[in-house]
């Protein structure tokens, strides 16, 4: 299984919930076992500075190639970019079983 989460930081505050809302749409795309939009609960103490967290689950790294690959992801990117500051992106195979 391939993990994929991406970390997002908002240029001005008041744009968080229109960046979470616009990559909420990225859960309408198949090819995830599992999904989920959310925004930052910023209770560590060490550093807060993320606004929307991205997670993914995918059977696969082709599963992971065809989600990216969808229009739907098109279409976020271009929505959410120019509301974004960071995005910060980490693929991984996971152990868990």
């Amino acid at each position: 299984m391939i993990r994929h989460i991406v970390f997002f930081t908002a240029k001005r505050p008041e744009d968080v919930e229109t960046i979470r809302v616009s990559l909420g749409r990225l859960a309408e795309i198949p090819h995830s076992l599992a999904f989920e939009v959310v925004a930052n609960a910023k209770v560590d103490p060490m550093g807060n500075e993320v606004d929307v967290i991205v997670y993914g689950e995918f059977a696969d790294e082709a599963a992971l190639a065809a989600y990216k690959a969808h229009p739907i992801y098109d279409e976020t990117t271009r929505r959410v970019r120019p509301l974004r500051e960071l995005r910060q992106s980490a693929d991984f195979r996971s152990t868990l079983g």
